[in-house]
């Protein structure tokens, strides 16, 4: 894999105390923000473009209720950073079966942007070398 590849894009994400999501952007290596664990943090408010990554919570079966966490959803609750998510990248458990990554389905039909890749859990190698191939096209076909 070659890491060296210089990352144009920026991802804010969120990580759960189990830091899957984490130890995927450190591998990732590009720019980022991570929202706060806390929920009774305020969140950051991104004044630039940026692609959303966040772990799905959905029980499978059709049980969708949580499945995007509440903290991304306070998060996406500030217009400049709803305005300025432009595309989003989730991670799931294929155990949920149908609910499989589907916050990123949600959020992208809600924020009508495009949902550009999603991996398992904390991802392997070629997740990590899809997500830079995406994450630098998608930048570049945007002018961002």
């Amino acid at each position: 894999m070659n890491n060296n590849l210089e990352k144009k894009f920026y991802i804010v994400y969120f990580s759960s105390i189990s830091n899957n999501t984490h130890r995927f952007i450190l591998k990732v290596g590009c720019r980022s923000t991570r929202l706060p664990i806390n929920f009774n943090e305020d969140p950051p408010i991104i004044e630039e473009p940026f692609i959303l990554l966040t772990p799905t919570y959905a029980g499978g079966h059709g049980q969708t209720t949580g499945a995007v966490p509440k903290q991304v959803k306070k998060f996406l609750n500030i217009e400049t950073n709803r305005n300025n998510c432009k595309a989003v990248i989730a991670s799931g458990n294929t155990n949920f079966y149908d609910t499989y990554c589907i916050a990123g389905d949600i959020i992208s039909k809600k924020l009508n942007i495009p949902y550009l890749y999603n991996f398992e859990l904390l991802g392997t190698k070629q997740d990590v070398e899809k997500v830079i191939e995406i994450g630098n096209k998608f930048w570049e076909d945007n002018n961002f």
